[in-house]
């Protein structure tokens, strides 16, 4: 029995090295999720209520860098991001009701960096 579970034990190793294992994950692109343009004004409000009830969205208080510009659509990408980062970067943590866009090229802008 032993002789089995070592074997099969060096086969998952060898399998795991041989798919990439951890270079894999260095490899990844690196995505974020903001609102789409075409979400109502409700809709990305509900947005920010959501994710801020489960992530810290200190970084859209008045005078911290992601505060402006203040606006609905700015406040609920950054909400939905810190959202969908701390989620695990699913598909799924950046839906909100088909509101949520993942792109690729990175949305940080002057003091505000999009985690």
């Amino acid at each position: 029995m032993a002789k089995a579970v070592a074997a099969l034990s060096l086969l998952l190793l060898v399998l795991y090295l041989s798919s990439g294992g951890d270079s894999a994950r260095a490899n990844e692109q690196k995505t974020w999720c903001v609102a789409k343009p075409s979400s109502d004004q409700a809709t990305l409000l509900a947005n920010i209520n959501y994710a801020c009830t489960h992530v810290d969205c200190q970084i859209l208080q008045k005078g911290c860098p992601c505060f402006s510009p203040d606006s609905l659509i700015n406040h609920a990408s950054i909400a939905m991001n810190l959202y969908y980062q701390c989620k695990g970067r699913n598909q799924w943590n950046c839906d909100f009701r088909n509101s949520g866009l993942i792109v690729v090229t990175d949305p940080s802008y002057s003091d505000c960096i999009y985690a």
